[in-house]
């Protein structure tokens, strides 16, 4: 007689107090630091990120070591607790290397660092600290199932790798096993690229005889690289309900105030419709994105489906809701001052970001055992 099979964990969508006062307090930040004027202007300078903004955020607050444990120098928190940031991040387009550094580079060496010792484990807790980032030198659009090496060694270019210009580490997979190389280390040149999304850089890596430290072989570097793209992927939707939300609310604000035929534009049935319609799009995107979070956050096994659920469905929903932000704004949307079209580049820069939303439908498909026929 075999033993009963436990039922699968129910997850937890909603947010809990500790994660309530974590999201007032980095919103509070980024409405002192981040806000649209201030956002606007550093993309159009040559340093798009504010070092006192990544401090305040990473220091201040503590969020650069949510994922790492305690005895490694960080928080000991959870994917849930990130995930509540990277809202935050995506309803003020804020430029910092939030998700490339302190979940996706941070996630990979994770995997690596067993205890208290080795470098993988010290770089760890540099980067809980904020004194340093890291990014995984990857192309940005690399989905979870595309983990492999960028290189046969230390020696060629890996092109549009998010945060580079701005990181002072380097996790570069190769052949060999996963590397971390400073950014600033002799053999290293990091090429800027005119991004679509200014608030997140892109830079072309090329390394020519670079040395490194050799964290892993090349079977585990390959399991490490996975988990941190799926990690990144996971809470990246909850970056894109931020900006989805930020969408939705300004634009029934906006259309409130705007008068057309001595009545709000809002109160015209099609917009109306409009709104509704972009309203329970996001309420679904807030379900498939907290559930993404709550399964990397508990280790569920379904965590791999999760996080191609949320990304098949939420990076859609946060181009739809920036679409309509630009349009029902009018023709104040369609402005360099308005903050429109910054939420618009970023959703969608993050729809391809760590494998398109049909990738991520293909994923689906894999991972669904379906019944036969």
């Amino acid at each position: 007689m075999t033993a009963p099979t436990q039922p699968p964990a129910t997850p937890d969508l909603l947010y809990s107090q500790d994660e309530e006062d974590l999201r007032s307090a980095v919103r509070a930040l980024l409405a002192d630091r981040a806000d649209a004027p201030t956002v606007i202007a550093a993309t159009e300078s040559d340093t798009p990120y504010d070092p006192r903004l990544w401090e305040a955020l990473a220091t201040g607050i503590g969020a650069a070591g949510l994922l790492v444990p305690e005895k490694l120098g960080g928080q000991g928190a959870s994917h849930r607790e990130a995930a509540v940031v990277l809202e935050e991040l995506g309803r003020s387009v804020a430029p910092v290397p939030y998700l490339t550094s302190a979940v996706v580079a941070t996630e990979t060496l994770l995997a690596l660092a067993d205890g208290e010792d080795g470098p993988a484990a010290a770089l760890l807790a540099e980067l809980a600290s904020g004194t340093r980032t890291a990014v995984l030198a990857v192309p940005f659009a690399t989905p979870p199932a595309g983990a492999r090496a960028a290189l046969t060694s230390l020696d060629g270019t890996v092109r549009a790798v998010a945060d580079a210009a701005v990181a002072d580490v380097l996790l570069v997979p190769t052949a060999e096993g996963l590397y971390a190389v400073g950014a600033t280390a002799p053999g290293v040149v990091v090429e800027p690229l005119v991004p679509l999304d200014l608030t997140r850089p892109l830079a072309a890596l090329t390394l020519s005889g670079a040395t490194g430290t050799l964290l892993a072989d090349a079977d585990a570097s390959t399991t490490a690289v996975r988990r941190g793209l799926l990690a990144g992927a996971g809470l990246l939707a909850s970056e894109q309900l931020g900006i989805a939300e930020w969408c939705l609310t300004e634009t029934v604000r906006y259309t409130r105030e705007r008068h057309q035929f001595n009545r709000p534009v809002g109160s015209f049935q099609s917009l109306k419709h409009r709104m509704a319609q972009l309203w329970l799009e996001v309420v679904s995107a807030r379900a498939a994105a907290r559930n993404a979070a709550d399964a990397l956050a508990t280790g569920s096994p379904d965590a791999p489906l999760a996080v191609a659920v949320a990304q098949a469905y939420c990076s859609g929903v946060a181009v739809h809701a920036a679409e309509e932000c630009v349009q029902l704004h009018g023709g104040i949307g369609m402005t360099w001052e308005h903050p429109a079209h910054l939420y618009l580049k970023r959703a969608k820069a993050d729809s391809i970001a760590y494998g398109s939303a049909g990738s991520h439908r293909d994923a689906v498909a894999e991972l669904v055992e379906l019944p036969a026929p």
